[in-house]
């Protein structure tokens, strides 16, 4: 029980790696905030595991969205320990076809949506007068480029560089900050990513 007591917030925690860092986090005694645009798997899960959970419909991209589920996990469970920066969208295709869409989405949820949460939390941290832990989920593309995945890997490279910033610009407030950087893991996105890899490959 490493975390008894503590409150974790998992953005994107519904599905996925953010619903087994959910369950390894509620299994070591802290209670889990489920934030996710995905409110019914969200809100199953949290059913799941039963008073360790509760579900919060979060989407990154809207300021107002995140600073209503800073609100409501400090108003329910008087405060936030741990921030797992989850959340995030993959998309791939040829450099010559690229679209602003695909670019402004990418970007929105995996680096604006990842900062803008990060500050929030870490804000009411300070506030809290308490150390805290943030994790950012990065990701093994952002270390190195990919011929069909530019943005996703400029995404994640800005990821790794957010988090050293903010590492350096926290510790000063006993919040510690830190990135994972997985590579493939079989989840439902990746099913999706290979789907992808599939259709540009042959």
């Amino acid at each position: 029980m490493k975390l008894k007591d503590k409150v974790a917030v998992v953005t994107g925690g519904a599905q996925g790696i953010g619903a087994a860092i959910v369950r390894g986090f509620a299994a070591e005694g802290a209670h889990v905030v489920i934030a996710d645009m995905a409110i019914d798997k969200a809100d199953a899960l949290a059913r799941e595991l039963g008073g360790k959970a509760t579900a919060v419909q979060l989407d990154v991209r809207d300021l107002a969205s995140i600073e209503a589920m800073v609100d409501s996990v400090t108003r329910t469970h008087g405060g936030i320990d741990i921030l797992v920066n989850n959340a995030a969208v993959f998309d791939m295709g040829p450099l010559l076809e690229i679209s602003e869409r695909s670019f402004d989405l990418q970007f929105s949820v995996n680096v604006k949506g990842l900062l803008f949460t990060l500050q929030a939390v870490a804000k009411r941290m300070v506030a809290q007068g308490r150390r805290g832990k943030i994790i950012n989920m990065a990701s093994q593309a952002g270390r190195r480029g990919e011929a069909l995945v530019a943005v996703y890997c400029a995404t994640k490279a800005a990821v790794i560089n957010i988090t050293q910033s903010a590492g350096l610009a926290l510790i000063k407030h006993g919040i510690n900050v830190n990135g994972i950087a997985p590579g493939v893991v079989d989840t439902p996105m990746w099913d999706q990513v290979d789907a992808l890899f599939a259709r540009y490959e042959n």
